[in-house]
C-alpha cells in the first residue's frame, strides 16, 4: 500500500504543500504515494457519540471521513502538513482524525486503547506566520506538531521527524537547505 500524505492546508501552491511535496519527492524513491487534499473532503463534523468506540467506525451517514479511514488503515505510512491555527492543526484536518479515532486504535477486551499502526512511519510538516523564536517561544510551530504527534502516537506510528518553517507570511520564499531537509525527511520512509 502507498503512503498516504495528507495536505491539510487550503493553499495547494502555499508553504506547507510546497513542502509536502520535496517530502513525497523523498518518499517516492522507495515507496508508491497517495495525496489527499483533506480541505476537499466532504465531512460532517464529530459529534462526540462515542459509538464508533464498540462499533469500530463511525456511525455517522457515510461521507469521504468513512473512505479516508479505510485508507489510513491501509496505508504503510503517513506523512501529515497542516498550517498553524492558534498553536494547532488546521480544522478540517481535526475533523478528520476525530472522524477516524478507531483507524488509529482499538480497544482490548479492558477497554484499553490498542495502536492500529505499530511501527509504522510516520512525520508531520508545518507552517506558521509567527516569525522565529516566537514560533517555538509562543508555541506556535511547535503547537501543531505537537497535536498531531499526539494523533500519531495513539496509533503507534514510529514518528520520523518534523519540519516546521516560521515566518511564512513575512517571508515567503523556502531556502533550499529547508527543502532539503523535507526531501531526506521523505527519504526515511
Amino acid at each position: 500500500m502507498p503512503v498516504l500524505i495528507l495536505n491539510g492546508s487550503p493553499r495547494r501552491e502555499g508553504t506547507v504543500a510546497t513542502l509536502l511535496r520535496q517530502v513525497k519527492d523523498g518518499v517516492e524513491e522507495r515507496h508508491e504515494t497517495e495525496w489527499v487534499d483533506v480541505y476537499d473532503l466532504d465531512m460532517k463534523h464529530c459529534v462526540g457519540c462515542m459509538k464508533c468506540r464498540p462499533d469500530g467506525e463511525c456511525v455517522l451517514p457515510e461521507d469521504d471521513a468513512h473512505e479516508m479511514g479505510r485508507r489510513m488503515r491501509e496505508a504503510d505510512g503517513l506523512v501529515v502538513g497542516t498550517p498553524t491555527y492558534w498553536s494547532n492543526m488546521s480544522s478540517p484536518l481535526k475533523t478528520l482524525f476525530d472522524r477516524n479515532v478507531t483507524a488509529f486504535m482499538g480497544e482490548n477486551e479492558r477497554g484499553m486503547p490498542v495502536p492500529r499502526h505499530k511501527g509504522k512511519p510516520a512525520a508531520v510538516v508545518t507552517a506558521c506566520s509567527a516569525p522565529w523564536p516566537f514560533n517555538v517561544i509562543l508555541g506556535h510551530s511547535t503547537g501543531a506538531v505537537r497535536s498531531v504527534r499526539a494523533v500519531l502516537g495513539g496509533g503507534g506510528y514510529r514518528f520520523l521527524g518534523a519540519v516546521a518553517r516560521p515566518g511564512s507570511r513575512s517571508k515567503p520564499e523556502l531556502e533550499a537547505g529547508l527543502l532539503q531537509k523535507c526531501r531526506r525527511l521523505g527519504e526515511g520512509f
